[in-house]
Protein backbone atom coordinates (compact mmCIF):
# COMPACT_ATOMS: atom_id res chain seq x y z
CA UNK A 1 0.00 0.00 0.00
CA UNK A 2 1.08 3.54 -0.82
CA UNK A 3 -0.45 6.28 1.37
CA UNK A 4 -0.12 10.07 1.29
CA UNK A 5 -1.34 12.99 3.36
CA UNK A 6 -1.25 16.57 2.07
CA UNK A 7 -4.04 18.01 4.21
CA UNK A 8 -1.76 20.60 5.87
CA UNK A 9 1.67 22.12 5.26
CA UNK A 10 3.08 18.64 5.93
CA UNK A 11 3.64 16.39 2.92
CA UNK A 12 4.06 12.74 3.82
CA UNK A 13 4.08 9.42 2.00
CA UNK A 14 4.47 5.87 3.26
CA UNK A 15 4.67 2.34 1.89
CA UNK A 16 3.32 -0.42 4.11
CA UNK A 17 2.41 -4.06 3.82
CA UNK A 18 0.41 -6.16 6.25
CA UNK A 19 3.03 -6.50 8.97
CA UNK A 20 5.66 -3.83 8.40
CA UNK A 21 6.25 -0.22 7.49
CA UNK A 22 8.62 -0.33 4.54
CA UNK A 23 9.32 3.38 4.40
CA UNK A 24 7.96 6.80 5.29
CA UNK A 25 8.82 10.31 4.14
CA UNK A 26 7.71 13.42 6.06
CA UNK A 27 8.47 16.97 4.98
CA UNK A 28 7.20 19.82 7.14
CA UNK A 29 8.29 22.79 5.09
CA UNK A 30 6.85 25.64 3.09
CA UNK A 31 7.15 24.34 -0.49
CA UNK A 32 3.82 23.76 -2.17
CA UNK A 33 2.48 20.22 -2.44
CA UNK A 34 2.36 20.56 -6.23
CA UNK A 35 6.15 20.91 -6.10
CA UNK A 36 7.04 18.30 -3.53
CA UNK A 37 4.52 15.44 -3.52
CA UNK A 38 5.47 13.59 -6.70
CA UNK A 39 9.24 13.83 -5.99
CA UNK A 40 8.55 12.38 -2.52
CA UNK A 41 6.54 9.50 -3.99
CA UNK A 42 9.19 8.81 -6.65
CA UNK A 43 11.94 8.85 -4.02
CA UNK A 44 10.20 6.49 -1.59
CA UNK A 45 9.30 4.04 -4.38
CA UNK A 46 12.86 4.13 -5.68
CA UNK A 47 14.34 3.61 -2.20
CA UNK A 48 11.98 0.66 -1.61
CA UNK A 49 12.88 -0.79 -5.04
CA UNK A 50 9.24 -0.72 -6.08
CA UNK A 51 7.24 0.50 -9.07
CA UNK A 52 3.74 2.00 -9.06
CA UNK A 53 2.49 -1.26 -10.58
CA UNK A 54 3.68 -3.11 -7.45
CA UNK A 55 1.20 -1.21 -5.27
CA UNK A 56 -2.07 -3.08 -4.61
CA UNK A 57 -4.03 -0.28 -2.90
CA UNK A 58 -3.61 3.50 -2.75
CA UNK A 59 -4.63 5.47 0.34
CA UNK A 60 -4.98 9.19 0.97
CA UNK A 61 -6.02 11.56 3.73
CA UNK A 62 -9.41 12.64 2.42
CA UNK A 63 -10.13 15.59 4.72
CA UNK A 64 -10.71 17.87 6.43
CA UNK A 65 -7.82 20.22 5.83
CA UNK A 66 -6.40 22.66 3.30
CA UNK A 67 -8.66 22.73 0.24
CA UNK A 68 -5.73 22.99 -2.17
CA UNK A 69 -3.63 20.43 -0.31
CA UNK A 70 -6.42 17.88 -0.21
CA UNK A 71 -7.16 18.29 -3.91
CA UNK A 72 -3.51 17.77 -4.83
CA UNK A 73 -3.20 14.65 -2.67
CA UNK A 74 -6.45 13.13 -3.88
CA UNK A 75 -5.79 13.96 -7.54
CA UNK A 76 -2.31 12.43 -7.32
CA UNK A 77 -3.53 9.20 -5.74
CA UNK A 78 -6.44 8.92 -8.19
CA UNK A 79 -4.04 9.40 -11.08
CA UNK A 80 -1.66 6.71 -9.84
CA UNK A 81 -4.53 4.31 -9.13
CA UNK A 82 -5.97 4.96 -12.58
CA UNK A 83 -2.61 4.24 -14.23
CA UNK A 84 -2.50 0.71 -12.75
CA UNK A 85 -6.25 0.15 -12.27
CA UNK A 86 -6.10 -0.33 -8.50
CA UNK A 87 -8.55 0.69 -5.74
CA UNK A 88 -8.39 3.74 -3.48
CA UNK A 89 -9.13 4.17 0.23
CA UNK A 90 -9.77 7.51 1.95
CA UNK A 91 -9.04 8.08 5.63
CA UNK A 92 -10.05 11.13 7.63
CA UNK A 93 -7.13 13.40 8.43
CA UNK A 94 -8.44 13.61 12.00
CA UNK A 95 -8.50 9.81 12.34
CA UNK A 96 -4.88 9.73 11.23
CA UNK A 97 -3.81 12.36 13.75
CA UNK A 98 -5.53 10.53 16.60
CA UNK A 99 -4.02 7.21 15.48
CA UNK A 100 -0.57 8.76 16.00
CA UNK A 101 -1.24 8.24 19.74
CA UNK A 102 -1.86 4.50 20.14
CA UNK A 103 -3.40 3.29 23.41
CA UNK A 104 -3.46 6.80 24.88
CA UNK A 105 -5.36 6.70 28.19
CA UNK A 106 -6.81 10.19 27.78
CA UNK A 107 -9.53 11.57 25.53
CA UNK A 108 -7.74 12.33 22.24
CA UNK A 109 -8.57 15.69 20.70
CA UNK A 110 -6.98 16.51 17.33
CA UNK A 111 -7.34 20.16 16.39
CA UNK A 112 -6.48 21.48 12.95
CA UNK A 113 -6.30 25.23 12.53
CA UNK A 114 -9.23 26.24 10.30
CA UNK A 115 -8.48 29.99 10.66
CA UNK A 116 -10.76 32.67 12.12
CA UNK A 117 -10.54 31.09 15.61
CA UNK A 118 -12.04 27.84 14.33
CA UNK A 119 -10.72 24.27 14.32
CA UNK A 120 -11.47 21.03 12.53
CA UNK A 121 -12.00 18.49 15.27
CA UNK A 122 -13.31 15.13 16.43
CA UNK A 123 -12.80 13.20 19.68
CA UNK A 124 -11.46 9.68 20.20
CA UNK A 125 -10.82 7.07 22.85
CA UNK A 126 -8.88 3.83 22.99
CA UNK A 127 -10.86 1.16 24.84
CA UNK A 128 -9.43 -2.35 25.20
CA UNK A 129 -6.97 -1.64 22.37
CA UNK A 130 -9.78 -0.58 20.06
CA UNK A 131 -10.00 2.88 18.51
CA UNK A 132 -13.39 4.63 18.88
CA UNK A 133 -14.71 7.94 17.57
CA UNK A 134 -16.49 9.73 20.43
CA UNK A 135 -17.51 12.89 18.55
CA UNK A 136 -17.72 12.93 14.77
CA UNK A 137 -15.96 15.32 12.41
CA UNK A 138 -16.92 18.96 12.76
CA UNK A 139 -15.73 22.53 12.30
CA UNK A 140 -16.34 24.69 15.35
CA UNK A 141 -14.92 27.66 17.20
CA UNK A 142 -12.15 27.06 19.71
CA UNK A 143 -14.45 28.58 22.36
CA UNK A 144 -17.18 26.03 21.62
CA UNK A 145 -14.67 23.20 21.89
CA UNK A 146 -13.26 24.51 25.17
CA UNK A 147 -16.74 24.80 26.68
CA UNK A 148 -17.57 21.25 25.59
CA UNK A 149 -14.36 19.82 27.04
CA UNK A 150 -14.82 21.76 30.28
CA UNK A 151 -18.21 20.08 30.72
CA UNK A 152 -16.69 16.64 30.12
CA UNK A 153 -14.20 17.35 32.92
CA UNK A 154 -11.66 14.71 31.93
CA UNK A 155 -8.03 14.73 30.83
CA UNK A 156 -7.59 15.58 27.17
CA UNK A 157 -4.61 14.91 24.90
CA UNK A 158 -4.42 17.58 22.20
CA UNK A 159 -2.66 16.99 18.91
CA UNK A 160 -2.51 18.60 15.46
CA UNK A 161 -1.28 21.95 14.14
CA UNK A 162 -3.94 23.78 16.15
CA UNK A 163 -1.92 23.10 19.29
CA UNK A 164 0.70 25.57 18.18
CA UNK A 165 -1.96 28.23 17.63
CA UNK A 166 -4.16 27.67 20.68
CA UNK A 167 -1.95 26.03 23.33
CA UNK A 168 -1.75 29.07 25.62
CA UNK A 169 -5.52 29.59 25.43
CA UNK A 170 -6.21 25.92 26.15
CA UNK A 171 -3.95 25.96 29.20
CA UNK A 172 -5.53 29.19 30.42
CA UNK A 173 -9.09 27.89 30.00
CA UNK A 174 -8.71 24.20 30.86
CA UNK A 175 -5.69 24.12 33.15
CA UNK A 176 -4.76 20.66 34.40
CA UNK A 177 -7.24 18.98 32.06
CA UNK A 178 -4.77 19.65 29.20
CA UNK A 179 -2.06 17.34 27.93
CA UNK A 180 -0.21 17.89 24.66
CA UNK A 181 1.19 15.27 22.32
CA UNK A 182 4.93 15.34 21.57
CA UNK A 183 5.83 17.54 18.62
CA UNK A 184 6.70 14.53 16.45
CA UNK A 185 3.20 13.10 16.98
CA UNK A 186 1.29 16.30 16.17
CA UNK A 187 2.11 16.15 12.47
CA UNK A 188 0.23 14.18 9.87
CA UNK A 189 1.89 10.81 9.21
CA UNK A 190 1.21 8.76 6.11
CA UNK A 191 2.01 5.62 8.10
CA UNK A 192 -1.09 6.20 10.25
CA UNK A 193 -3.20 6.73 7.11
CA UNK A 194 -1.73 3.51 5.68
CA UNK A 195 -2.41 1.40 8.76
CA UNK A 196 -6.01 2.58 9.05
CA UNK A 197 -6.46 2.02 5.32
CA UNK A 198 -5.11 -1.52 5.60
CA UNK A 199 -7.78 -2.25 8.19
CA UNK A 200 -10.40 -1.01 5.73
CA UNK A 201 -8.87 -3.02 2.89
CA UNK A 202 -9.11 -6.23 4.93
CA UNK A 203 -12.82 -5.49 5.40
CA UNK A 204 -13.23 -4.95 1.67
CA UNK A 205 -13.96 -1.24 2.08
CA UNK A 206 -12.19 0.10 -1.00
CA UNK A 207 -13.39 2.66 -3.55
CA UNK A 208 -12.97 3.26 -7.26
CA UNK A 209 -10.60 6.00 -8.35
CA UNK A 210 -13.37 7.11 -10.71
CA UNK A 211 -15.76 8.21 -7.97
CA UNK A 212 -13.50 8.92 -5.00
CA UNK A 213 -13.50 12.53 -3.75
CA UNK A 214 -12.23 14.47 -0.72
CA UNK A 215 -14.65 15.72 1.91
CA UNK A 216 -14.75 19.21 3.36
CA UNK A 217 -16.36 20.32 6.59
CA UNK A 218 -17.04 23.80 5.29
CA UNK A 219 -16.99 25.72 2.04
CA UNK A 220 -13.80 27.22 0.69
CA UNK A 221 -13.10 30.93 1.18
CA UNK A 222 -13.68 31.51 -2.55
CA UNK A 223 -17.11 29.84 -2.35
CA UNK A 224 -18.05 31.84 0.76
CA UNK A 225 -16.99 35.12 -0.84
CA UNK A 226 -18.90 34.27 -4.03
CA UNK A 227 -22.08 33.51 -2.08
CA UNK A 228 -21.68 36.72 -0.07
CA UNK A 229 -21.27 38.73 -3.28
CA UNK A 230 -24.36 37.09 -4.80
CA UNK A 231 -26.42 37.88 -1.69
CA UNK A 232 -25.31 41.51 -1.76
CA UNK A 233 -26.33 41.81 -5.40
CA UNK A 234 -29.78 40.32 -4.82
Amino acid sequence: MLAVDTSSIVATAAIMDDDRLIGEYILNHKKTHSQKLMPIIKEILHSAELKVSDIDVFAVASGPGSFTGLRIGVATIKGLAHAVNKPVIGISTLDGLAFNLPFCKYLICPIMDAKREQVYNSLYKWIDKTFYIVENYRALSIEQLINELREKNEKVMFTGDGVRVFQDKLISELGELCEFAPVSCRMQKASSIAELALQKAHRGETESYLTFAPFYLRKSQAEREYEKKCCEEC
